[in-house]
């Protein structure tokens, strides 16, 4: 399936030597991830607090235990392996045409599958730090405590994650900007461009190739090249570096 638009995507990544990536949760749906959006995704589904109020910073301060209730069920899934999509784009890394992957996503599954230059805008679920003293705890020790996982020192542990009425690392903005804008091909794949600031970084992209793969219709007209509506695994799965 999809011929035709594979054949034109290849095409462009063989005329691409500076290749960016800027995914969303469509990215990792493939690997079983729910994303927030879809038919199926979190926001469809009831709960007492909506997804947004629970994973916000005052709900965390104040509800800490009801966080992490829905966060370790709905967020943290370690069991999870890279799909098709995350091994290309760390091929293409390998083989020095794709210059960095910018993701909205906090599962780690980039770096799993071999990516070494992932600016993660969204922080990641396996950095975790006692927010009274800063102690470093993986993952797998926050999914296994019960209720509110804490501190060898009796600290509150906190995800390195940015949670809504928080702001992005300014240091990671600058270098996903950066990227974009001196790449030839930006690839934008499995996101709907709703979440801001994060979506408005790709106006700063000035090179050749614009090229989108998302299942779902983007929230904004970006002036693609080449839009494929596909999941993107099965599109990125067909290309030969």
């Amino acid at each position: 399936m999809y011929e035709k638009e594979v054949k034109e995507l290849q095409t462009i990544i063989d005329d691409s030597g500076g290749i960016v990536f800027f995914g969303g949760a469509g990215v990792s749906t493939e690997s079983n991830i729910p994303d927030f959006r879809s038919a199926d995704g979190l926001y469809q589904q009831k709960y007492r607090y909506s997804p947004e109020q629970i994973v916000s910073h005052s709900f965390f301060v104040h509800n800490t235990e009801g966080f992490y209730e829905f966060y370790k069920e709905k967020m943290m899934f370690l069991d999870a392996k890279p799909n098709p999509a995350h091994l290309k784009l760390a091929e293409l890394e390998t083989a020095g045409r794709l210059s960095a992957v910018i993701t909205q996503n906090i599962d780690g599954l980039h770096q799993a599958a071999g990516s070494k230059n992932v600016l993660e805008l969204h922080g990641s679920i396996h950095r975790n730090y006692c927010r009274k003293c800063g102690k470093f705890y993986d993952a797998a020790y926050v999914k296994n405590s019960a209720g509110i996982p804490k501190c060898s020192c009796g600290g509150v542990i906190k995800p390195d994650v940015v949670l809504y009425e928080e702001g992005l690392d300014s240091g990671v903005i600058q270098k996903s900007i950066q990227a974009i804008s001196q790449a030839d091909t930006l690839i934008i794949g499995g996101t709907s461009l709703v979440v801001y600031p994060a979506a408005s970084f790709i106006d700063y992209f000035r090179g050749k190739h614009l090229v989108v793969i998302n299942k779902s219709a983007t929230a904004r007209e970006v002036g693609a090249e080449l839009t494929i509506a596909a999941p993107i695994g099965e599109i990125l799965g067909q290309i030969e570096v």
